[in-house]
Formats: C-alpha cells, sequence, structure tokens
C-alpha cells in the first residue's frame, strides 16, 4: 500500500495531537514528529499551526471568484447558487476532516475568531458582486447587496452546519432549496431599458375635496395630452 502524502499525514497527525493536548499545547515540531517528517517539510506544506485546521479558504475563494466571473447579467444568481454549491462540496470531500475542524474551532475561541474572519471574506466578495450585478450606486441598493451577501452566506453556514452535526442526509439537496428561497426574497433588478420598454399604464392616485364629476374633464384632457385646467 502506497505511503500517504506528507500534507495529509501532517494534517492527520496535528488534529490527533490537538484531541490528546490539545490546540495551543500542540507545536510544529510536534505535529511533523507525529507525522514522521521534518520542520522543513511542514513548512512546505502549511505556513503555520492553524494553517493545518484551514488550509483551503484562498482556493475556495479563487473558486467562487472563477464561478461569478463567467456569469452574465442574466445567470448572476444561478452562479451565486453554484458558487455556494462549490463551497459546499469541498467541505463533504473532506468528510470527517471537516467535522474534526468544526469540533476544533468550537471550543478554541483563536481558531473560532479565524473562522469568523474567513466567513467575513466570503461575504465581502459576494457583496461585491451583487452589488455591481445590480448596478446601483445608491444607499439603498448598496444595503440591499449586504442584506442578499448576508443571507446567501447564512443559508449555506446552515445546511453546512447540519450536515457537520449529522442532522442533514442530502445537504446538497438541502443547499439548493435554501438557496432558492433566499433569492425568492430579492427579485432581479430591472434595467433602464426594460423600464423604458414595458408597456402598459400607469395610474397615481390621490384624495381631493372636488367631485369626481367635476374632475373627470380634467383627467380626460390629460389623458389626451392636452393642458388641465
Amino acid at each position: 500500500m502506497s505511503k500517504e502524502p506528507a500534507r495529509i499525514r501532517l494534517a492527520n497527525a496535528a488534529f490527533a495531537l490537538f484531541d490528546e493536548r490539545g490546540y495551543e499545547q500542540t507545536t510544529v515540531d510536534d505535529i511533523a514528529e507525529r507525522a514522521g517528517v521534518g520542520r522543513t517539510t511542514f513548512f512546505r506544506h502549511y505556513r503555520s499551526k492553524e494553517a493545518v485546521i484551514f488550509p483551503d479558504h484562498d482556493r475556495l475563494l479563487e473558486l467562487i471568484r472563477d464561478r461569478l466571473a463567467t456569469s452574465s447579467h442574466s445567470t448572476a444568481l444561478v452562479a451565486v447558487s453554484d458558487a455556494v454549491r462549490l463551497v459546499l462540496l469541498h467541505y463533504i470531500e473532506e468528510g470527517d476532516l471537516a467535522r474534526r475542524r468544526y469540533g476544533l474551532t468550537s471550543k478554541v475561541p483563536a481558531l473560532r475568531d479565524r473562522e469568523i474572519a474567513s466567513v467575513a471574506r466570503y461575504q465581502r466578495l459576494f457583496r461585491e458582486f451583487i452589488a455591481e450585478w445590480m448596478g446601483d450606486p445608491t444607499t439603498s441598493a448598496s444595503l440591499k447587496a449586504e442584506l442578499m451577501a448576508a443571507s446567501v452566506v447564512a443559508a449555506h453556514n446552515h445546511v453546512l452546519r447540519r450536515w457537520l452535526r449529522g442532522e442533514s442526509r442530502e445537504p446538497v439537496a438541502e443547499i439548493d432549496e435554501a438557496m432558492s428561497e433566499v433569492l425568492a426574497l430579492f427579485p432581479a433588478p430591472s434595467t433602464r431599458e426594460g423600464a423604458a420598454d414595458a408597456g402598459g399604464t400607469t395610474i397615481v392616485a390621490f384624495r381631493t375635496a372636488q367631485d369626481l364629476d367635476a374632475l373627470l374633464p380634467s383627467l380626460r384632457r390629460l389623458v389626451d395630452g392636452g393642458p388641465a385646467s
């Protein structure tokens, strides 16, 4: 049987030592020794002890960015859903390692803070993409983009944590359903061209002390394009 790659051996050794001794009490040298490699090999694969726990956030951010970049205005929300699914699938593929990380970050405040910071990076990426998709620099649009991004990340984290706790047997189906519900809350913005080309009739209601019969002649002149008296 072929030997496991050093990167995997280091990760397994690190989590085993974290369980046995605690995160703070485990050193890089301890991890390297348990994995049967030298200190130099450790730093060839990981920048720090913390990086063993969070090795792939930068790569995941790049995957999200690449998926979003391939979308058009009409497929932007599909791209958001696909990007969220990519992240979930990554954790599912990690399997037990993801669950061990979840247990560790739940117990170590410094790691929990790192996890929160990582989530904020995902949310900022979605917010910037959504804001650009909306194409509206107003304050209300900026708030809407922030709310959409927060909802997208919250939906992902809800499904991911259910899977990590063993409560979800079909996490991919759950994330698809969750994203459908989230995106339904935020209808696509209409373009200026679409608004100009949209036909139909706009009716403005107002209250006045005059009788309807007295108003009708003025209303008819307005409809016909003439001045109201």
